[in-house]
């Protein structure tokens, strides 16, 4: 089996090179595969499904030319972009993947997230995550006008970066309890996400047997893509 997977894009109009690069690589590379999967944070931000701007919908019919062609496309929420709804789904044609993710990968069953449920040293992030995932608080922020939910999500992104940049690496990435539990849970080996920037392949043991956790890098400085193929993982960059 063959499929890409890639995360944390963030893509943005201030950054117009790095959407570039990602239409390119849907009309390129992309193509090489059946299945590519987005494990969230497409978007810089995502404030509603009716609050598309031009940037945006650029991106929007980027997807719809990728699946009108045959391929399939997957998309979990990151937590730049949980809003991302049904009319984003019909227009792009993709499929929007609740997570975790149990997918097969050959005869791997793999679970796919976006990963930040994993950061639980950082208690802080996991109880405004608990907030913002809330279906009555998402419903109630969606119900504002798009010029205070576009301010609102500024503020937010402002808010988030002050505090990370405050935080220890290890306070902001997963941990590995949290990581061996999931994957007990869905009694699988294999787990793929983003969220934390480090490209990574890691191997350990989990109740004597060998599993591994593999970490999609982001699209700030190039494209970061795993390829698997055939049972065999490679983290690529490609040049924006």
């Amino acid at each position: 089996m063959q499929a890409l997977f890639i995360s944390d894009l963030h893509l943005d109009e201030c950054r117009p090179e790095v959407t570039d690069c990602f239409l390119h690589f849907l009309a390129g590379k992309a193509r090489e595969v059946r299945s590519l999967y987005i494990l969230g944070d497409l978007f810089e931000a995502w404030v509603g499904d009716d609050a598309v701007d031009e940037h945006q919908r650029q991106i929007i019919d980027g997807l719809r030319a990728y699946t009108d062609a045959g391929h399939d496309c997957s998309l979990i929420h990151g937590n730049r972009d949980m809003l991302i709804g049904q009319r984003f789904v019909t227009e792009t044609g993709i499929r929007l993947l609740n997570e975790p993710a149990i997918i097969s990968l050959g005869d791997t069953r793999t679970i796919l997230l976006h990963g930040d449920r994993l950061c639980t040293a950082d208690a802080g992030y996991q109880r405004f995550r608990q907030i913002v995932r809330n279906p009555v608080v998402q419903k109630l922020f969606l119900s504002l006008p798009v010029s205070i939910r576009r301010r609102l999500a500024r503020w937010l992104r402002t808010r988030s970066g002050q505090h990370t940049v405050r935080k220890s690496p290890e306070i902001t990435d997963v941990t590995q309890t949290a990581v061996e539990a999931l994957m007990r849970q869905h009694q699988v080996r294999l787990i793929i996400h983003g969220h934390t920037h480090r490209p990574a392949i890691h191997d350990f043991t989990l109740d004597g047997a060998p599993a591994r956790r593999i970490v999609l890098g982001d699209w700030y400085t190039q494209g970061s893509v795993l390829q698997w193929n055939n049972g065999k993982p490679e983290l690529l960059e490609l040049a924006c």
